[in-house]
């Protein structure tokens, strides 16, 4: 990979910073300045700790790169101590510059770590708590598929939306799930009954629908106190130990994981006063915003907030609870680690998008 792909101007905003990212399957990227000299390091992670403090992304990423990120001298390296320096410190990406600090090439994980030395070192994290995946809608947006299949069903490659979710939380070792179900809940049971699986399923059989934070009602009253909670339509890529280690850090009672999007509006936006005066045109403007994926942190004790019988969505949760003081916060990934399958259209976005992980 050319260097000049991960590299990026240091009087670049934030916003720049995340689509660039969302450009590339790595994780960092390289500060430099008109002349390529590197300046330091930006990754995903120092752009989310800068939104979450409460910054912009227009922002210049001056005050969010980190300017003491490592680079090797041309010439005076070896590539086994490169390796053992990524490992040991989890870098990614390790510039390579001449006397002046220029970038000449770039030494990337992936390109000298063997996957197996890798998982032994560089593993992710383990999370102790189940994962409650609600599966009971008729998904009536993939219409007619699912007059046949149930939603969570609907094949990815080999697979069904389903295993693939699960599959992602496989990855940080979780063993305990919960399916909310309803529609066709027999064949999403006769089907995981059929398959080898290395996991404790639960089946809560809704009576009617209840929303999708209603059927929690459901769940047994030795509950974990801290549970996550899964839409069957959506996959979010991730860090869940972070996840989770954020929650509890920030004493939430409730973490909704958000995921940043960029949408242009495809005509120019007529701006005007009194008397419909125009005063400009913005062609094509872009608009940036938080969008909620459908995967949250949740405390047993929300619990307690959903109206028996009655159906309750998560966002009537979320209000009820900071209605009663409580603290609801938001977990930032970016644009191309949230994949809604919930829609035509997406679905079909999203068999491109999968194909290397189902």
């Amino acid at each position: 990979m050319s260097w000049r792909r991960l590299a990026i101007l240091s009087n670049a905003s934030v916003k720049d910073a995340l689509k660039q990212l969302d450009l590339t399957a790595e994780k960092t990227l390289l500060v430099v300045d008109a002349v390529g000299v590197f300046l330091g390091a930006i990754s995903d992670g120092d752009i989310r700790r800068h939104l979450i403090r409460g910054n912009g992304l227009d922002e210049n990423i001056g005050s969010v790169y980190n300017p003491q990120a490592h680079s090797v001298k041309a010439g005076h390296f070896e590539i086994d101590d490169v390796r053992s320096m990524m490992l040991d410190l989890k870098i990614l990406v390790v510039p390579v510059v001449d006397d002046q600090r220029k970038i000449l090439d770039v030494v990337l994980f992936d390109e000298v770590v063997d996957r197996k030395e890798s998982a032994n070192r560089f593993s992710v994290g383990s999370i102790d708590v189940p994962v409650v995946i609600m599966a009971g809608g008729k998904g009536t947006r993939l219409t007619p598929f699912t007059q046949v299949l149930p939603k969570p069903l609907i094949p990815i490659g080999e697979k069904t939306i389903l295993e693939i979710i699960i599959e992602g939380f496989e990855r940080f070792h979780v063993s305990q799930f919960y399916f909310t179900v309803n529609y066709r809940g027999a064949m999403i049971k006769a089907y995981f009954d059929s398959i080898e699986k290395k996991n404790d399923i639960t089946y809560l059989w809704e009576k009617d629908f209840c929303g999708t934070a209603g059927s929690l009602e459901l769940l047994p009253v030795d509950m974990a106190d801290t549970f996550i909670v899964s839409n069957c339509d959506i996959i979010v890529k991730a860090d869940y130990a972070e996840v989770l280690k954020f929650h509890r850090e920030s004493h939430a009672d409730l973490t909704v994981i958000a995921s940043i999007q960029h949408h242009v509006i495809p005509y120019g936006v007529v701006e005007y006063g009194a008397h419909g005066v125009v005063s400009g045109i913005k062609e094509k403007p872009e608009f940036s915003f938080s969008i909620n994926t459908g995967v949250y942190v949740v405390n047993k004790s929300c619990l307690k907030l959903i109206p028996h019988g009655e159906v309750f969505h998560m966002t009537q949760m979320m209000e009820a609870v900071i209605a009663k003081g409580g603290k609801v916060v938001t977990y930032l990934v970016n644009e191309k680690d949230y994949i809604d399958i919930g829609q035509w259209e997406e679905y079909n976005k999203a068999l491109e998008r999968l194909k290397g992980v189902a």
